[in-house]
């Protein structure tokens, strides 16, 4: 474990705290590495494993390399609704892909980047390690959605697997045409992918690693890769600014909280106030004393972090596109356990804003950080605040593992933007509520406000609790359902998804526009 202690700090013109960590021991891994896929415009892709992209049979005669015996071939299993076509040349492989149009082109660039998937995946039971794309089809970007999708489906954890080199995707190169794709395209791919890669990692390691601490340092790492600041408090800082709520969900740890802060503003920033991330990141949550009740409950736990891993993995796309954005993120970072003096149902804490919770449910304490982290953002005036939390199983019930739940008191354009993106990139939003009925769910008859509002409703009253800590725009996405799954499907592996990461890009490209 790496233990951080705070040695130097001083105030900012923020008035946070600005510390300097000395780092103490050493780690038992080597901090994080995620093998990176290589993107780049051939010159030549001759005799090289290619893929052609088509719209109808009739661009089969586009692709001069088949014979009159494929050709028909390519037209039979076309007809019989065959969209993937493996040629065998005597050392390289040809692929023939023909789009199936849905009823929206959202629908239709997701069955392209599921075939992405599906050619990759077949790839690599042949241990093809290049493919190249030649796009000849009317439909754009079909090259993009293909190698996005061939891309996201080869990522592979295999860092504590004596088999790792055995079992880690042969796919290393897509190459395009270049008539395909552009150059700026290609870039976005490359750092859209890496920023995805990073995050799904981030959710993969087990707490023996990946303690608050290590993910500090972790955030640390991103900042400085990708070039934007990063900031940490430790829990002596932590207290001194009186966050009571990730002070009381991490009383149940010996292992320290703590917060982290990271901004990238560029010169050419368009907006004047800043847009706020946070990221929910208990590292492990065993729901404390109100502990979950089956271990199948909690062998996934630690992924409780997702949100952490999504908004700071964001942070690293956002300064390797050099949006024109002043963009700030926030992780509040603990560990949720049972033990040393664990806080307990009943117990009345006083949290970062002043406001008293009583806490009925100790595994109802994402949003007690989350809390903390809204009423710190209050200090920046911002433009639009934006959380991202594995908050609640109701969410999880109520929409599985095919969307987002979201809700917020951000404009109605702003929400419209969202759902856009959501579509544009097939992470798809549902919509709550946050009627004031809701509200009278979590008073309590004995301090301000209660932390959970019982049987019904429950992905809408944590996101009510959240509305009270905050006096801006916000938008609030819960993602429970989508952010680990427990077994491959199409483009989203096994493990940590990284779901949300490309809809939350995708606003902030068009909102710099």
């Amino acid at each position: 474990m790496i233990l951080c202690k705070a040695t130097v700090f001083s105030k900012s013109k923020f008035g946070f705290l600005e510390n300097v960590h000395k780092v103490l021991g050493t780690s038992k891994f080597a901090t994080l590495k995620t093998k990176v896929m290589n993107f780049q415009i051939a010159s030549n892709t001759e005799k090289k494993n290619i893929i052609y992209i088509i719209d109808s049979a009739t661009e089969l005669s586009l692709i001069n390399t088949l014979d009159a015996k494929e050709m028909t071939f390519c037209k039979t299993a076309i007809e019989a609704d065959e969209k993937v076509i493996w040629l065998n040349r005597l050392d390289y492989y040809e692929v023939i892909f023909c789009i199936q149009k849905k009823a929206t082109d959202w629908q239709t660039n997701d069955t392209i980047r599921k075939a992405g998937a599906q050619i990759a995946t077949t790839g690599n039971k042949h241990k093809v390690a290049e493919m190249c794309i030649h796009s000849l089809s009317m439909h754009k970007d079909a090259a993009y959605y293909l190698a996005e999708g061939m891309a996201l489906s080869a990522y592979r954890f295999v860092k504590y697997r004596k088999d790792a080199e055995k079992a880690l995707s042969t796919l290393q190169t897509i190459c395009f045409e270049a008539q395909s794709i552009t150059t700026s395209e290609v870039n976005r791919l490359e750092v859209m992918t890496q920023a995805i890669f990073k995050a799904r990692t981030l959710v993969n390691e087990p707490l023996n690693y990946l303690s608050a601490d290590q993910l500090a340092v972790e955030i640390a790492n991103l900042g400085k890769e990708a070039g934007f600041s990063v900031k940490t408090l430790g829990k002596a800082e932590i207290e001194q600014e009186k966050m009571g709520g990730i002070l009381a969900v991490n009383r149940g740890s010996q292992q320290p909280p703590t917060f982290n802060i990271m901004e990238y503003k560029p010169k050419n920033a368009l907006n004047e106030k800043p847009i706020v991330l946070i990221g929910k990141g208990v590292v492990y949550d065993t729901g404390g004393l109100s502990l979950k009740p089956t271990p199948a409950s909690m062998d996934r736990m630690k992924s409780d972090m997702s949100g952490a891993a999504l908004v700071s993995c964001s942070m690293y796309a956002i300064a390797r596109l050099k949006m024109p954005l002043h963009v700030i993120a926030l992780v509040p970072a603990t560990d949720n356990r049972p033990g040393e003096n664990a806080y307990v149902p009943g117990d009345i804490i006083t949290m970062y804003s002043g406001t008293t919770v009583e806490v009925l449910n100790t595994d109802a304490e994402g949003r007690l950080i989350l809390a903390d982290a809204l009423h710190w953002a209050k200090r920046y005036e911002p433009a639009l605040v934006v959380d991202f939390a594995t908050l609640t199983g109701a969410a999880s019930v109520a929409v599985g593992e095919h969307g987002i739940v979201c809700m917020g008191t951000a404009a109605d354009a702003v929400k419209e933007a969202f759902q856009a993106s959501g579509f544009r990139q097939y992470e798809r939003l549902v919509s709550y509520p946050l009627w004031e009925e809701y509200g009278e769910m979590i008073k309590s008859d004995f301090a301000d406000l209660k932390n959970i509002g019982g049987p019904s409703g429950g992905a809408i009253t944590a996101g009510k609790f959240l509305e009270h800590f905050t006096d801006y725009p916000w938008m609030h996405f819960d993602i429970a359902g989508v952010s680990f799954a427990t077994s491959q499907k199409g483009y989203l592996p096994s493990g940590g998804t990284g779901y949300g990461l490309r809809m939350l890009l995708d606003f902030l490209t068009h909102y710099s526009q």
